[in-house]
């Protein structure tokens, strides 16, 4: 391995933030990142679908950029891929379901058949030029999830990715602590690790729990039809939900374009084991007896055009809720989607819906590690060097103060920000400098052509609206041809304001006369747009404290 005197750790997301989770590692001259993910936009972002890190440093190092290097299959890891190969095509590493969910991604894309995906299994190495990097198994709330623990000139630098210890996962093994124990007493120089649930103390629950949860609730709902709503990537969870559909003689349908294609990956992968006879298709689910039926949707988080959307607001082409349903939201609102889901929960109850969610009875346990398990890998791992990842900034600071409890040297702690240059030497942990790092807006086909002054724009339609007062006039007489016309658009309802409206056109016509008539200027035009838009702004104001979008249009007639 080389003698490389310091490496360099770059978050271009994930830090004051939930999602969009992004990392760089500078080794020499290689970079490699460490998850590429998006997050989805807050209120104060109207028309927006999706956000995803500002990727320009990738892009202008494409020449030193070597490989990206997936934890797991979230849209928080993984979202923001098919962005970055548009513009630079690397190799990707993964496990198998993780790989099998990102070449469903960049199908969407057409990039499934130039990106490169290279299957890495749990407990195996790649090696690179400057540095080798393992592979680390986890638990979480998908399959096939994994910590990175790089093997670099500077020591051991490990990102635990997203984690619990789950002692009784439905499927498969329990965290390979013997691996990042073995680690430990090799010497980890710095640690990453998620701070997503340190303010809860204790442990997350296992999954085992939640499958007994469902049995129960099965077996009380002995008359009704079932819906149970969860994250189409938890494959452990719809594994549970069609295990004990099955075990009550149900049969089970899928609805959600999300949750069939998942549900594909993890069948095709060997990660479910659907019984024989138990899916049906969702267009037979009013043929059979609503008792021997559920149904397994995406929408638990209330998006809108969700399958339990539609659903809930009777837009179902096959699925209408009535007062013989129970339904299950077995999934947390995330922080932001509490409203939406709200707004569901109430549409379903107005069905005449039963429902049932994580407040009432044991129907999701988190994916991500609490306080006493954070503790734990501090005590396993006992790195000397700690950067908090995945939070918001009270969730860094609170679990920075977590690690100095654990004996950490707070001047070994780095609470970084997005763009922050985390430069590691064998006598410290600094910032030593940041690179370009924010947000880029995605709507629709555009990447990042909507900025702030446009979504400035579209909060102030969506608040006030907009008022378009449209005048024609005559070049050589500068007189009006006809009267001005006043278009509104979610300001106030015309025929109910005509009073208002007939003074909007009245100053519309005085302005402009005044400003055509100020004398054979060139550019009397745009005096007049400026003096109309003053005019009608200060006027609509004192008349109802309202400031809508004013749009004045001048049109000469020649």
């Amino acid at each position: 391995m080389k003698k490389i005197e310091k490496i360099r750790i770059i978050p271009l997301g994930g830090l004051n933030e939930i999602g969009k989770n992004l990392t760089l590692v500078e080794c020499g001259k290689d970079i490699i990142a460490l998850d590429c993910g998006m997050s989805f936009p807050d209120d104060d972002m109207p028309g927006i679908d999706y956000v995803i890190p500002d990727m320009q440093y990738i892009v202008k190092n494409k020449d030193r950029f070597r490989a990206i290097f997936i934890t797991h299959g979230h849209e928080d890891h993984i979202g923001a891929i098919p962005y970055l190969l548009k513009q630079i095509n690397v190799p990707i590493y993964g496990t198998k379901m993780t790989l099998g969910i990102i070449y469903n991604k960049l199908k969407e894309f057409g990039l499934e058949n130039t990106a490169e995906l290279i299957e890495v299994p749990a407990g195996a190495t790649v090696e690179l030029d400057c540095l080798d990097v393992e592979f680390i198994h986890v638990n979480h709330s998908i399959a096939d999830a994994v910590a990175i623990a790089l093997h670099t000139p500077r020591g051991v630098i490990l990102d635990m990715g997203d984690f619990k210890i789950d002692s009784t996962p439905i499927q498969g093994d329990m965290i390979d602590l013997a691996r990042l124990g073995e680690l430990g007493k090799e010497g980890v120089t710095c640690l990453l690790m998620e701070s997503t649930n340190v303010e809860r103390p204790g442990y997350a629950m296992s999954e085992e729990k939640v499958h007994g949860s469902l049995e129960n609730i099965f077996r009380k709902a002995s008359e009704q039809r079932i819906i149970v709503a969860t994250f189409a990537s938890n494959v452990h969870r719809v594994q549970s939900i069609i295990d004990t559909a099955s075990k009550f003689g149900r049969k089970v349908a899928v609805s959600g374009r999300s949750m069939i294609t998942v549900l594909e990956v993890a069948s095709q992968l060997g990660y479910m084991n659907i019984p024989e006879n138990v899916l049906i298709d969702i267009d037979m689910v009013n043929v059979l007896p609503p008792e021997k039926v559920v149904i397994i949707t995406t929408g638990s988080q209330g998006e809108p055009m969700s399958a339990l959307y539609r659903m809930a607001y009777s837009d179902h082409k096959v699925v209408e809720i009535n007062n013989h349903d129970l339904v299950i939201i077995s999934a947390t609102a995330i922080p932001g989607n509490e409203k939406m889901v709200n707004k569901v929960v109430n549409e379903l109850y107005r069905s005449g819906a039963e429902v049932v969610n994580d407040a009432i009875s044991e129907v999701h346990v988190s994916g991500h590690a609490c306080q006493e398990e954070l503790k734990q890998i501090f005590a396993l791992t006992k790195p000397k060097y700690f950067i908090p990842v995945h939070g918001e900034y009270r969730h860094l600071k609170k679990h920075s103060r977590l690690a100095m409890s654990m004996g950490i040297p707070e001047n070994n702690i780095i609470v970084g920000d997005i763009g922050d240059i985390i430069e590691i030497t064998d006598e410290k942990i600094e910032i030593v400098g940041t690179v370009p790092a924010g947000r880029i807006l995605v709507d629709g086909l555009g990447v990042g052509d909507v900025g702030n002054i446009v979504l400035r724009d579209r909060m102030h339609l969506s608040q006030d609206g907009l008022i378009i007062a449209v005048a024609i006039v005559d070049d050589e007489t500068r007189y009006l041809t006809t009267e001005p016309e006043i278009i509104s658009r979610g300001f106030v309802y015309t025929k109910e304001n005509e009073e208002l409206y007939n003074a909007l056109k009245q100053i519309t016509e005085d302005t402009v006369l005044k400003e055509a008539n100020r004398g054979h200027s060139a550019d009397w035009e745009y005096s007049a747009k400026t003096a109309l838009k003053d005019t009608l702004t200060k006027y609509v104001y004192e008349q109802t404290k309202r400031k809508p979008m004013i749009l004045p249009v001048i049109k000469t007639i020649y």
